[in-house]
């Protein structure tokens, strides 16, 4: 199953300010989140992202919000986002099969929606970079249950180069000067 950027959607799960400081590798997720969503926006793929309780957890860290073109904001009561009737009809009318999930806390909201995607039929992409935890261990637990479960573990720069396909088009040289060539030397810890 490779990636295609006109069935994919990033799905950016609860990056939220007033969880970060709690979260284990939460600056390397709003990071990783924020760049692979800019080259989405680039790419005209759509991003939405999720809030949950935000008078508790705040909104969305805004440095995610300034990398993003475009976006949609969904908030949510259940921890899993499709368990939320209008995101689910939403993300069945936009046509899109291949989600590529991200976000925190990865054993709670971004497992339940990742379930609630599988169990609907979607193909579902962890992001293993952007998808933390308060415990890395959680994280990495939840990693093993998605997996299994049929979701398949990318990173980003896998997810990108599926999206671009091909290294001799102008889109392709624009996304390596704006994203790509910079990305290469920067440390990551995969959860």
């Amino acid at each position: 199953m490779r990636l295609s950027r006109e069935k994919s959607l990033l799905l950016i799960v609860d990056l939220q300010a007033g969880l970060l400081p709690v979260i284990e590798h939460g600056e390397q997720a709003v990071t990783e989140a924020a760049w692979l969503g800019a080259l989405a926006g680039s790419l005209e793929v759509p991003v939405w992202l999720t809030e949950q309780y935000p008078q508790g957890l705040g909104g969305s860290e805004p440095r995610l919000l300034e990398a993003l073109v475009d976006h949609r904001l969904w908030q949510k009561l259940h921890f899993g986002a499709h368990d939320e009737p209008a995101f689910a009809e939403a993300l069945a009318q936009s046509g899109k099969r291949q989600v590529i999930l991200c976000g925190a806390e990865a054993h709670i909201c971004v497992m339940q929606t990742g379930l609630g995607l599988l169990e609907a039929g979607y193909e579902v992409y962890w992001l293993v970079e952007a998808t933390a935890s308060r415990r890395a261990g959680e994280a990495r637990l939840a990693r093993e249950r998605m997996t299994q479960a049929g979701a398949v573990a990318v990173s980003a720069d896998m997810v990108a180069y599926e999206w671009l396909q091909r290294c001799d088009d102008e889109r392709f040289k624009q996304a390596h000067r704006r994203f790509l060539k910079g990305r290469s030397a920067r440390p990551l810890t995969f959860t």
